[in-house]
C-alpha cells in the first residue's frame, strides 16, 4: 500500500511554488521523492526556497510568469531534457491586483482582467503545455489548486473588524470567478484527456491561517464544524493521492479541505 502512495521519481510541475501554499507543497512533494519544477515570478521567493529546501538534485528552479507561452514552452522543454518526462502539474499560481480589496461596484476592469489573466488563463497555458505533454506519453496527473470561494459565497459578515498582515480584507468578487472558472476548467479537462490517461482534479482550501488578525480568525472558525482555520500542511494528504498511483480511477472530483465549513 505505500507504493501506491510513492512519489519517487516522478516530476511535478509546481506554479506558484514561492508563495505560502506553493512553498509547503513544494517541500512536501520533495520530502515524498519528487522531482520538483517550482515555477514563479518572484526571483527573490524562489532563492528563498532553494535556501529552504537545501536539494539541488530534486529542486529545479524557474523564474517566469505562466502567462508567457513561451517561457512555459522552454521550462517544458528544459523539464524533459532533465528529467526524460513530466508525470504532474500543480496549477497553484494566484495574483492579487493593486486594488484588489476594493468594492465591487468600483472594482477597476483591469484589475479584474489582471487577476483572471493569472488564475485562469495562466493555469489554461500551463495545461496546454504541460498537460499535453503527458497526454502525449499517455499518463499523468493535473490539480488545480481553487478556493472554496469558487463554489459557496463569501460570508461578508467575517469581515468586519478583519485585517491581514494590519491591512482590511475581504474577498473580491473576481478572486471567486477565477477559481469557479478554474474548476470548469478541470471538469473539461477531465473529459478531454480521460481517453490519454491524463487525470484532472481539484483541491479546494478552507481558509488557512497566514497572519490574519484575531478578529479575523475568531468569526472564520465560528462558521467550521472542526472549530478553526487551517494549516497549509493540511493539504497535503490529498495533494499526494491525487498525484499518486492511489487515485488512478480519480478524474473530474474535487477535494474540499475546509474542515467542514462548505456543509453549513
Amino acid at each position: 500500500m505505500t507504493d501506491t502512495f510513492s512519489m519517487s521519481g516522478r516530476t511535478i510541475v509546481v506554479t506558484g511554488a514561492a508563495g505560502i501554499l506553493g512553498r509547503q507543497f513544494c517541500a512536501d512533494l520533495i520530502e515524498a521523492g519528487a522531482n520538483v519544477v517550482a515555477i514563479d515570478n518572484n526571483v527573490d521567493g524562489l532563492d528563498s526556497l532553494r535556501s529552504e529546501i537545501r536539494n539541488e538534485a530534486l529542486l529545479s528552479l524557474h523564474p517566469a510568469d505562466i502567462r508567457n507561452r513561451d517561457q512555459m514552452t522552454e521550462i517544458r522543454y528544459k523539464t524533459v531534457k532533465k528529467y526524460g518526462h513530466i508525470d504532474g502539474l500543480l496549477n497553484n499560481a494566484a495574483t492579487k491586483s493593486e486594488n484588489f480589496f476594493e468594492p465591487f461596484e468600483t472594482f477597476k476592469l483591469e484589475d479584474w482582467q489582471h487577476v483572471m489573466s493569472v488564475n485562469l488563463e495562466g493555469a489554461m497555458i500551463c495545461c496546454q503545455e504541460f498537460g499535453h505533454a503527458m497526454a502525449t506519453c499517455g499518463r499523468g496527473s493535473i490539480v488545480n489548486v481553487l478556493s472554496i470561494y469558487g463554489i459557496v459565497a463569501p460570508d461578508q459578515r467575517i469581515y468586519e473588524g478583519s485585517n491581514y498582515l494590519g491591512r482590511s480584507i475581504n474577498t473580491p468578487a473576481v478572486y471567486s470567478a477565477s477559481k469557479a472558472g478554474l474548476w470548469g476548467l478541470t471538469k473539461y479537462l477531465s473529459a478531454y484527456w480521460g481517453s490519454q490517461g491524463v487525470r484532472v482534479n481539484a483541491i479546494t482550501p478552507g481558509g488557512i491561517y497566514s497572519g490574519q488578525n484575531d478578529e479575523f480568525v475568531s468569526r472564520y472558525s465560528q462558521r467550521v464544524p472542526l472549530g478553526r482555520m487551517g494549516h497549509g500542511s493540511e493539504l497535503s494528504g490529498a495533494l499526494m493521492y491525487l498525484f499518486s498511483d492511489a487515485s488512478l480511477y480519480v478524474t473530474g472530483q474535487n477535494i474540499i479541505v475546509d474542515g467542514g465549513l462548505t456543509v453549513w
